[in-house]
């Protein structure tokens, strides 16, 4: 018997960032377009708490970052690098856990494969593997065909939405890329499928298993 899609609830989201950032992993993005449903299951995350100076929020409310302190479950995107990326609030004011990477959950020879591989080319315009297709914030939106103009400050709907998944076996806790120094890059807020540790963003240096 195949199991019913179950969305997540906004309840899902009105917990503590570590928390809904490590209870991500394993659930299954789920993205309509062009007639076809585009799955990827999470396997990537880090938590961003206002209270802590490496998240957008640590200098308050800005018109840009303003779905971060809207209610728990609005989807807030940003351009890294001039790509689009998402994260999604959680509770309380200015907390967000930002979507790092995921691995595809469809066949490789279906359409919606063949549909996430033209929208997301290697820059030779050769197709990426399977395991590295959404392994990157940027990849996953491109993967997906979700942007800033679209889906900032939005909720999940009928096109989009992150159901119900199954929980990892074993979850690697790691510290954050890219945080600069001094900007509270040593806490462990970067969470890692352990199976699925080849298709992330990339490798830690250091592990920690929780």
């Amino acid at each position: 018997m195949v199991k019913a899609i179950q969305p997540l609830t906004r309840k899902f989201y009105q917990q503590h960032t570590v928390d809904v950032a490590k209870n991500l992993l394993g659930q299954t993005l789920c993205r309509r377009y062009q007639g076809l449903w585009l799955k990827a299951r999470i396997i990537e995350t880090e938590a961003y708490c206002m209270d802590e100076k490496a998240s957008h929020a640590a200098k308050g409310l800005t018109p840009s970052r303003k779905a971060m302190f809207m209610p728990a479950g609005t989807i807030y995107m940003y351009y890294s690098r001039g790509h689009d990326s998402m994260n999604i609030s959680c509770e309380g004011d200015g907390n967000a856990v930002l979507i790092k990477a995921a691995y595809p959950w469809v066949s490789e020879n279906s359409k919606a494969y063949q549909l996430m591989q033209q929208l997301n080319p290697l820059p030779s315009g050769e197709a990426r593997p399977f395991h590295r297709l959404l392994a990157g914030q940027t990849l996953l939106c491109k993967a997906l065909h979700l942007k800033v103009r679209d889906w900032d400050q939005k909720t999940f709907n009928d096109s989009f939405f992150i159901a119900k998944g199954e929980k990892p076996t074993n979850v690697i806790a790691a510290t954050r890329l890219g945080i600069p120094a001094g900007r509270d890059e040593h806490l462990p807020y970067r969470f890692i499928d352990e199976q699925y540790l080849h298709s992330c963003t990339q490798k830690p240096k250091s592990i920690g298993r929780l």
